[in-house]
């Protein structure tokens, strides 16, 4: 009989409330919750919190910073062992499902589930379909191209750039037979990318819809990156299930957003770190800096306007986990709650059984009988979202204690 392991004296949040019980786990999954429960294993968490396991529903794990210079310069297969240690380092803040939204290829999860390296539950992307000129694209005014290595084609990374029904339609189609579990677009262009703006609406609705179709005919959905008003709107109108960034919304594109059911993966982590390396002097250029200032503006009322009008949110960075010793995907929560009228337990939420909601995991995000045995172990009040990362004590997944 596997033994169980019973965790004691513990605030728990569930992924719908929080209050004082015990929690017990057995071959991987939760088996009870409630008072003066026994088991073979005693974890005492007097003072401490449990919570399920985490989620960051956008993350790039092959990338190690913003530095684009300096990303040119390095081995091509130097992303899979940068992508080793961010995946570690998701695990070591309690992130236990990830969804990557563009770079890891089907290498990566098939490396963590045979386990040859260690890291959260993957649903992958692999890259992000984007039309020509758009923020996918990577040629310069130069004529040459960035080469940027999560980024480039190889035999696990199909073609980004695609352009027309019949070629969205292959794109979908080439990038599922490379083991993509979903499927990302980018409707508008980025703060990031060279020769397009973070305003303008890419791919027209028929292009968007065939995408969608596509999708759904391989039982999948469509997110996208999404930050300018009327691109944000086009994805919506057409059927793609969460909006990536959100920096220009407006009523409409709010009251789409409620129509649809669909969700927002706010990112707010994303422009601050990029103001925060050209303050640093990473070599960002100026004209994508100054975007960066101007987006966060615009993201900040973005952002409180979608939580006022109840539009469901997801918890997701856009960073990778490693930019200093300071730095964690889980100052997403404290943002979230700084820059909105989200409570502490709203951020959990989002964190936790929102985020398995919108990616589809009926048996994680929660805490409760029966369910897959994710969770955290968190120092101090769940009410208090500062140095989370720091405040992480255990983190079990399917059951085992990973750290």
């Amino acid at each position: 009989m596997p033994a169980r392991t019973v965790f004691k004296n513990a605030t728990v949040f569930d992924g719908a409330s929080i209050g004082d019980a015990d929690l017990v786990i057995q071959n991987g999954r939760v088996v009870d919750i409630g008072s003066d429960l026994d088991g073979d294993e005693i974890v005492d968490c007097a003072g401490m919190s449990v919570v399920p396991g985490l989620f960051d529903c956008h993350v790039h794990v092959t990338v190690r910073d913003l530095n684009i210079a300096r990303a040119e310069q390095q081995a091509f297969s130097l992303q899979y062992f940068e992508a080793q240690r961010n995946l570690s380092l998701l695990l070591d803040q309690g992130i236990t499902s990830a969804r990557d939204a563009a770079g890891a290829d089907l290498g990566v999860k098939q490396a963590i589930q045979q386990k040859l390296i260690e890291g959260p539950r993957l649903q992958l992307a692999i890259v992000m379909l984007t039309q020509t000129g758009g923020h996918s694209d990577l040629h310069l005014p130069s004529g040459g191209q960035r080469s940027v290595p999560m980024m480039m084609e190889h035999p696990g990374r199909p073609a980004s750039i695609v352009d027309g029904a019949d070629g969205v339609r292959r794109g979908v189609r080439e990038v599922l037979r490379a083991g993509a579990d979903v499927i990302k677009i980018a409707t508008t262009g980025g703060v990031m990318s060279p020769g397009d703006n973070p305003r303008h609406a890419h791919f027209r609705d028929d292009e968007i819809a065939v995408i969608v179709a596509e999708a759904a005919a391989a039982g999948t959905y469509v997110f996208a990156h999404a930050q300018g008003t009327e691109g944000i709107k086009a994805a919506l109108r057409n059927g793609v299930r969460s909006i990536e960034h959100g920096y220009y919304l407006d009523d409409e594109a709010v009251d789409l957003m409620l129509q649809k059911d669909a969700w927002l993966v706010p990112t707010l982590s994303a422009t601050r770190a990029i103001i925060d390396a050209s303050d640093s002097g990473v070599p960002i250029p100026a004209e994508n800096a100054d975007l960066a200032r101007e987006a966060f503006e615009a993201h900040k009322a973005s952002f409180a306007l979608a939580v006022d009008a109840g539009v469901k949110i997801a918890m997701g960075t856009d960073t990778p986990p490693y930019w200093s010793p300071a730095a964690s995907n889980l100052n997403e929560l404290a943002l979230m709650t700084d820059l909105s009228s989200m409570s502490a337990l709203d951020a959990w939420h989002a964190t936790t059984s929102s985020a398995a909601q919108l990616l589809g995991y009926d048996e994680l995000g929660v805490l409760q009988p029966g369910k897959l045995a994710d969770l955290v172990v968190v120092d101090g009040d769940l009410t208090d979202l500062r140095d989370l990362r720091g405040r992480i004590r255990q983190v079990w997944l399917n059951g085992d204690r990973v750290r």
